[in-house]
């Protein structure tokens, strides 16, 4: 396992530090960037072979199969059950791949991410459990073609991974694997800590959070305790107004519809959820045989309200007001009804990605007018008409408009 250093990165305005900036060619942001002009179309239509269809392709992109999923015996260390590295290493274990790029945790903060070229099956037991901040993922590709590397797996977040495609042409590699996990908020490793700290009073001894589909994030501590928080309590309105980035709170790509396959939790109501885009995602869930336990993903309840209720807070805070603040004794009752009659499954997934459309479109007209007509794709409007949301004139460039 490599774990190298670095150059820095070149100055960038939107910018996750995905790693093109800091490699050799940095200009290479000018096509690479997600936050500049995505065409997900044309690109969709390069990696699965269509771009995505109706129904829900319209939210999650386009992909064969979905599925509800959990490895039947579960990884130690693992964020759920291990579904993403033990899809790595079982390339790596059959020789389909040579490296693994990856994020391991870096040696002096287990919550800091470090990106890792990972040659050993063994060693993805190293990337297992969730990292939060940011780190050069693609910088790794000049290491892989120093070692001669030409067969390769990628896991990485929908900005590393729309980069990565936009690249793709260019590396010269004979296979290509991409295990995706969806992300809209990211933000950097110290405000992850200030987080943390509001949590609870000794926030060094959490080793473990997780947002669940019950509406409650857990945490377990390092003497062995787990505590679940409900949604309703978490301190957000306590962050300070720029804790997520404007790149996150832009993210027009939350189920990273560009990745062979894409492992998350927001459709797996309590295990995980697996989208198989393509037929190297399809190759790849397959190789893991019965070690994975599949059924179909379910849904449940009406987004609609909530969805409705994000917006409106959505649009004080992208105005510069306070977010509404739900009355004390109100919240449990929430708390109590949200998983039982609030959106679940596949349901609950496509409201986080109705939210995430307003959420771009509402924070970029306040902050970035002029990016609008770029950097907001088709699908992202289709996905907010429902609420209202629809381009002004100057917002959508007249050949995109239908």
């Amino acid at each position: 396992m490599k774990t190298p250093a670095f150059r820095d990165p070149a100055p960038r305005g939107l910018c996750t530090d995905c790693g093109v900036s800091r490699m050799a060619d940095p200009s290479a942001c000018g096509k690479a960037c997600q936050f500049i002009a995505p065409d997900y179309p044309g690109l969709e239509q390069a990696v699965h072979g269509r771009a995505r269809g109706g129904g829900d392709e319209t939210f999650f992109g386009p992909f064969r199969s979905m599925h509800r999923a959990r490895m039947a015996a579960p990884q130690d260390g693992a964020q759920w059950t291990g579904i993403t590295t033990s899809l790595a290493a079982d390339l790596l274990a059959r020789d389909k791949v040579q490296a693994v790029l990856t994020m391991v945790p870096d040696d002096t903060d287990v919550w800091r991410p470090r990106p890792a070229m990972i040659t050993d099956p063994s060693d993805m037991a190293r990337a297992r459990g969730m990292r939060m901040g940011y780190a050069p993922l693609l910088a790794l590709l000049e290491e892989a073609q120093a070692e001669g590397f030409t067969r390769l797996a990628v896991i990485g977040i929908p900005c590393q991974i729309y980069a990565l495609r936009q690249l793709e042409a260019d590396l010269g590699l004979e296979r290509l694997y991409v295990i995706g996990t969806p992300c809209s908020d990211n933000t950097t490793t110290e405000n992850f800590h200030s987080f943390l700290a509001l949590l609870d009073e000794e926030p060094g001894s959490i080793t473990y959070l997780e947002f669940r589909a019950d509406y409650k994030v857990e945490l377990r501590y390092a003497d062995g305790r787990q505590r679940l928080i409900p949604f309703l309590s978490l301190p957000i309105s306590d962050l300070p107004r720029d804790f997520f980035p404007l790149t996150c709170r832009t993210c027009v790509d939350y189920t990273n519809v560009l990745a062979d396959i894409t492992v998350g939790y927001m459709a797996g109501e309590g295990d995980q959820w697996v989208v198989v885009r393509n037929a190297r995602g399809a190759e790849m869930l397959e190789g893991l045989g019965d070690r994975v336990v599949l059924s179909e993903p379910g849904s449940a309840g009406k987004r609609a309200s909530a969805v409705k209720g994000f917006i409106a807070n959505t649009a004080r805070a992208a105005g510069g007001l306070p977010l509404r603040r739900m009355p004390d004794w109100l919240r449990p009752i929430v708390s109590w009804l949200q998983p039982r009659i609030g959106p679940r499954g596949l349901e609950f997934a496509r409201a986080r990605v109705e939210m995430k459309a307003a959420e771009t479109i509402l924070h970029l007209r306040r902050e970035e007018p002029a990016k609008m007509k770029n950097m907001v794709p088709e699908h992202v409007w289709k996905i907010a008409a429902p609420y209202d949301l629809t381009p002004e004139e100057t917002e959508q460039h007249p050949e995109k408009e239908e």
